[in-house]
Parts: C-alpha cells; sequence; structure tokens
C-alpha cells in the first residue's frame, strides 16, 4: 500500500484568479485568434478553458484593412487585419449564443478611435449574459482625438477610456501596448482608472516589403507582429509591471505555444495566459497548452499556481528591475 502511494499522482488545482474573477484554469484564448463565437469547439472543449477571449469589437460594425492582411514570418506572423467586425449588438445576438450553449467562459474584448467609441461599446455590453465574466478593453488602438497616437502609449489617454467603459457592468482588464517605454506608467493608470488587470502585451509593430514590386507585402502597408518572436518582449513586460505593482493582476500574452512558454510567463507575474497565433497552426492549442501545464506541474512537484505566479520575484538573487540592456 505505501508502494501504490508513494507512486500516486499528486493533486494539481489550476484554478486562476484575475482580480475579482475566478477562472477554472489558467489558460484563455487571445483576442483576433479564436473567432468570435464557438468557432474552437469543433477542436476542444470550450468549457475546460479559462476563457474564451473573442475578437476585439467595436459599437458598430467595420470592415478592417485591405487584403492581404497576414503574413508568416520566420518567427511569427504579421497581421494587419484593422479590427473587423459585426459590431457588439450583432455579436450578443448571433454570435454569444453558441458560446454560452458550450459552456464557456467568456471575455468581451472591446476597442474603439475615440473615448467615446470605447463607451458605446462597454454599454452595449452591460446586457450581456452572466458567461461573460469580463471586457478586455484594447487600448492599443489609434486614437482620432489625438493625432492618431496610440492610446496605450500615455497614460491620460489609457485612463481616460479605461474610465469611460465602466458602463459595461464587468471587471475589465486593459490590453496594453508593448510599443512604449512607458508601460509600467500606463499600467499604473489603467489601474487607477479602475481596471482590475492589464493584459501583457499586444503585437510589436512591424513591416514586409515585397523586394522585386518594391511595395509593401500587406495592403495596409504594416501590421503586428505575433508569436514566437513576441515572447521574450512579453516575458520582459509581464516581469517588469509586476515588480513595479505586484498587487496589479496581470494575464500574459505572447508567443504561448506549450507548457514552457506559459510557465515562463507565470513566472514572470501573470496570474494566467492567453494562447494566440500558436491556435492559426493548430487550433488545439490552448487544450494542448492547458494540458502540458498540468503535466508540467505534475512532474515539478507543483501543487497550485499561487507556487508559480511571480516566483522568479521572489529568489533573492533576481533584481526586482531588470536593467536595459546596452548597446555594444
Amino acid at each position: 500500500m505505501a508502494g501504490l502511494l508513494s507512486r500516486r499522482r499528486p493533486h494539481v488545482d489550476l484554478r486562476a484568479r484575475v482580480g475579482s474573477v475566478e477562472l477554472a484554469c489558467p489558460v484563455l484564448t487571445a483576442a483576433g485568434t479564436a473567432g468570435y463565437g464557438a468557432e474552437l469547439g469543433a477542436f476542444l472543449d470550450l468549457s475546460r478553458l479559462g476563457a474564451v477571449v473573442v475578437k476585439s469589437l467595436a459599437a458598430e460594425p467595420w470592415a478592417g484593412n485591405p487584403a492581404p492582411r497576414l503574413l508568416g514570418t520566420t518567427g511569427g506572423m504579421l497581421n494587419s487585419v484593422g479590427l473587423q467586425g459585426p459590431g457588439v449588438a450583432v455579436w450578443l445576438a448571433e454570435h454569444l449564443p453558441a458560446l454560452e450553449e458550450a459552456g464557456a467562459t467568456v471575455v468581451a474584448s472591446i476597442w474603439g478611435r475615440t473615448v467615446e467609441e470605447f463607451r458605446r461599446a462597454a454599454e452595449l455590453l452591460a446586457a450581456s449574459p452572466r458567461c461573460v465574466v469580463a471586457v478586455e478593453v484594447n487600448v492599443s488602438c489609434p486614437n482620432l482625438e489625438d493625432r492618431d497616437q496610440i492610446f496605450a502609449h500615455a497614460p491620460s489617454s489609457t485612463a481616460a477610456v479605461v474610465a469611460a467603459t465602466a458602463g459595461c457592468g464587468r471587471p475589465r482588464w486593459a490590453k496594453l501596448s508593448p510599443n512604449t517605454d512607458r508601460l509600467v506608467d500606463v499600467a499604473a493608470a489603467a489601474r487607477d482608472a479602475g481596471a482590475e488587470a492589464v493584459t501583457l502585451v499586444n503585437t510589436l509593430v512591424g513591416m514586409a516589403i515585397d523586394v522585386d514590386s518594391r511595395r509593401p507585402v500587406l495592403g495596409a502597408g504594416g501590421g503586428g507582429l505575433s508569436g514566437p518572436a513576441l515572447h521574450p518582449v512579453a516575458v520582459r513586460a509581464v516581469h517588469d509591471v509586476h515588480a513595479a505593482h505586484p498587487a496589479l493582476p496581470i494575464v500574459g500574452v505572447g508567443g504561448v505555444a506549450d507548457a514552457t512558454t506559459a510557465v515562463e510567463l507565470l513566472l514572470a507575474g501573470a496570474s494566467a495566459v492567453q494562447v494566440g497565433t500558436a491556435t492559426f497552426a493548430d487550433p488545439r492549442a490552448p487544450a494542448r497548452v492547458a494540458a502540458g501545464l498540468e503535466r508540467w506541474c505534475r512532474r515539478h512537484g507543483v501543487e497550485g499556481l499561487d507556487e508559480l505566479v511571480g516566483a522568479v520575484h521572489r529568489l533573492s538573487q533576481v533584481p526586482s528591475q531588470v536593467s536595459p540592456a546596452i548597446s555594444r
């Protein structure tokens, strides 16, 4: 009997908490990579994920950018979809019911070009069913009221958007951009304006040029870089924001494709992770990452996520703030 007990697999509690939101699993989909509804339900059990984060929605329908919109790169993918979507009202009526029927926990993502557009999108979500547990406010969008500057590049603009979205009646997660050296300050501004958590990070700006035609490959010129190439940037962002604001919950996203990349973001300070670009190559990627994370925890004797979240900051030999890189 003693031998059997010694070989019993340890229990792993994968429940995660992001602010006031408790999730059954720390692995979520990422906005823009899992569609608007239950599209991935043909490949995995959506009810077993932490949440399905749907593609970002504006208050009104939006056509997006001209084609071509996607390009595979050596280290990931460039996308210039341009936030195409049916609008919040259509999503609530035509897409959300399938997610609800599948038993999915849902995080709605919203975007806008002005503070007022964010406000309208948020208020439309106030009547959403209980399966919508949070709203991710995608502030990595051009601000038409400030010379197309990205909202997430300025603490004041970020705060204005987050404050304006309170009408959704749900906890808000501010999705921030890595394309700024003010990320720590922007995260604090989002928190002070009412965000319960921050999602780190959105894509890096990038571009590809067709050397034969000498023109940009993507229809809109540039695009956002995601996938494995983004992962070290995401790890650094999560690490630095957690070091500066240890009580601020973080959802880590960027190049998560397996247990190792998920654990790395958890150790840096994320309370949960999102799987995005990997889903294009393998629609089962979110479920695969979740299963791999559980196996990793069993192998390493980890019984709960609390042992992992922010653990790198608890090691005395690791400084709380990593010094900037020095150019050579």
